[in-house]
């Protein structure tokens, strides 16, 4: 528990100073400590039609395994489009520090295609 509770942390963490990263459950008290799942909130996102949305948000997963950078992290087939990321007590934190570079690398890849005009 100890080490999924921090794993969750350093996605807390991020997520803080993030302007285009939300937590699904906007609730601590009921957001997952191990399968945590982030959707994206920045106005040109949310403003993208909900098929763009989806190709958005897979595109940025497809990113991140293209780059051995993340695998998986995928939201299900029948949540908000976003990013799951396992957090559990399998995972390394240092594991997951390394990955937030690449979220916002991915992030940033697309929004510029997204929003080109």
């Amino acid at each position: 528990m100890a080490r999924s509770e921090a794993n969750l942390g350093v996605l807390e963490q991020f997520v803080e100073t993030r302007p285009w990263a939300a937590f699904l459950a906007a609730e601590k008290a009921i957001r997952s400590n191990t399968s945590v799942c982030l959707v994206i909130k920045a106005p040109w996102f949310t403003a993208l039609p909900a098929d763009k949305q989806a190709a958005a948000a897979k595109k940025m997963g497809d990113l991140l395994e293209t780059e051995k950078a993340g695998y998986d992290v995928g939201s299900y087939r029948d949540a908000p489009p976003g990013l799951r990321i396992w957090c559990g007590a399998t995972v390394e934190k240092s594991d997951l520090e390394a990955l937030l570079p690449w979220l916002d690398w991915a992030y940033a890849e697309i929004e510029r295609e997204f929003t080109k005009a």
